[in-house]
């Protein structure tokens, strides 16, 4: 399935039987013998791809038993993946802008050397939008993770926010949308912490077990529904819910609050955004706290503005008074 021409090696397309099976590309369009020397292009433009690239002026290049020069895109990827996870393996991720012609030529190349399939599960995600435009420095809606975090932002709120969407949506930012994780995420957290003074004793009863088995049924059932996470997130809010009103009525016993705990702990294997270590979060609030009456003392009112929001987006209510600062944590 390849070929050499002035010292690049191509792989012959039509030679794969399975070319396409992933993007929906059809061979019987191309031109035998057709090349195409970059690593991206459009359907429309599909050729016989390159393997490895011959030496040009003002290239890199390395020397090597195929002579001067160097991979190309897509070699590079099947060559890591089988290095580090086997010829054919489970999972692989990436943009949609991917799936032609990187990963179906990763697909080409890969099952053609090994004769296995290369990749069992294909997730491809939509792109990332911010307040509904696509993200870019001269419109001033482009950030990082790092300039989100410089501003403040908890990353663990971040990732609550994107994993709330579905990946196969088109993704869009906005900073309402951060501050309802933000929101979310304290609720489960809260939730938590007054499961964790439930003293009362007592057994599982029918109607908790009912409730916690439907849900965790539930939220698997979402999850193995092409990772619904908005779903499987709504279910576990309706929980929350569920359980915040028999705490109020105070019909629930400890066996049932570890219960809860338990399902909630479980399913934020997946999520990974409950705080598990009261006594490091009340480290970070009361440091945030001490910054904040700095910035006051030094008139720096957007500063001490701004921790007082990032505190609240967390459900953390400062409350100044005549002896100082206290906080607690939002119902």
């Amino acid at each position: 399935v390849t070929y050499e021409s002035e010292g690049s090696i191509y792989f012959s397309i039509k030679k794969c039987p399975n070319y396409g099976c992933l993007s929906g590309f059809k061979i019987d369009e191309v031109v035998s013998g057709a090349r195409v020397d970059s690593d991206e292009y459009e359907k429309d433009d599909a050729r016989d791809f390159v393997l490895w690239k011959a030496k040009k002026e003002g290239e890199v290049y390395w020397e090597t038993e195929l002579g001067e020069g160097r991979p190309g895109w897509h070699i590079e990827c099947s060559a890591m993946a089988m290095d580090l996870l086997g010829e054919s393996f489970d999972i692989h991720c990436g943009g949609e802008d991917n799936i032609f012609p990187h990963h179906e030529n990763e697909i080409a190349q890969s099952e053609c050397a090994t004769h296995k399939q290369f990749v069992k599960y294909w997730l491809h995600s939509r792109h990332l939008r911010v307040e509904g435009e696509k993200m870019a420095k001269s419109t001033g809606n482009f950030f990082t993770l790092r300039d989100l975090t410089e501003k403040g932002y908890d990353p663990v709120n971040i990732r609550f926010a994107l994993v709330r969407q579905h990946y196969r949506d088109p993704l869009n930012f906005t900073f309402d949308g951060l501050k309802a994780a933000a929101e979310e995420r304290r609720r489960w957290t809260g939730l938590l912490i007054r499961l964790e003074e439930v003293t009362s004793d007592g057994e599982l009863s029918d109607s908790m077990k009912e409730l916690i088995e439907t849900a965790d049924r539930q939220i698997e059932e979402h999850l193995d529904d092409d990772l619904a996470t908005p779903q499987a997130i709504a279910r576990l809010h309706e929980t929350a819910t569920a359980v915040n009103r028999r705490i109020d009525a105070g019909e629930i016993n400890s066996t049932e609050a570890g219960a809860v705990r338990d399902l909630f702990k479980k399913w934020d294997q997946v999520f990974g955004v409950l705080d598990e270590d009261r006594g490091s979060l009340d480290d970070e609030i009361e440091a945030l706290i001490q910054e904040r009456l700095d910035a006051r003392k030094n008139k720096n009112y957007a500063r001490s503005d701004e921790i007082r929001d990032q505190l609240l987006a967390q459900g953390i209510i400062l409350e100044d008074t005549a002896q100082g600062t206290r906080w607690k944590r939002g119902g």
